[in-house]
């Protein structure tokens, strides 16, 4: 079960993301993300009361106490937390459980806890290839010039 509004939200934001930038090579982290909030809401009823915003190591520090998202290159993981390197190359803890099997590259949801730090609620793996670059970039222009197409 999944609400109708949450559907026409992610349709809009996807509609409106897709004509705004290809011209800047982000089309397919778009058609990905767009096909992620997609599974989301098949799974449950979209809330999009508190978004988590994209971030890299760098924007981390602008969200303390924040709802956010990021992936990360799994570097460690000792249990209890993950050390990776963020799509901006600078390196990310993660605290929380994470599951026992992750990929090299995860996707993690949670609230910012410092400046280099996430306490998450959601791990995502995303397998072992993952254009670190391009979702740099997709971080880089939802807290900037195009802030405004983003939740």
């Amino acid at each position: 079960m999944y609400s109708f509004e949450g559907r026409i939200l992610i349709c809009e934001t996807v509609h409106r993301t897709s004509r705004a930038l290809p011209r800047l090579g982000v089309a397919s982290t778009l058609h990905a993300a767009a096909a992620a909030a997609r599974s989301s809401v098949a799974e449950l009823v979209m809330d999009t009361s508190n978004p988590a915003v994209f971030v890299n190591a760098e924007l981390l520090g602008r969200y303390v106490g924040r709802k956010v998202r990021a992936v990360i290159q799994v570097i460690r993981n000792d249990g209890t937390a993950v050390i990776g390197k963020s799509t901006d190359e600078k390196q990310m803890i993660v605290k929380g459980l994470p599951p026992s099997q992750l990929t090299t590259f995860v996707e993690v949801i949670g609230i910012a806890d410092g400046q280099n730090s996430i306490t998450a609620d959601k791990w995502t793996n995303f397998g072992d290839n993952f254009d670190t670059f391009t979702y740099n970039k997709l971080c880089q222009l939802a807290n900037g010039e195009y802030q405004h197409l983003f939740l």
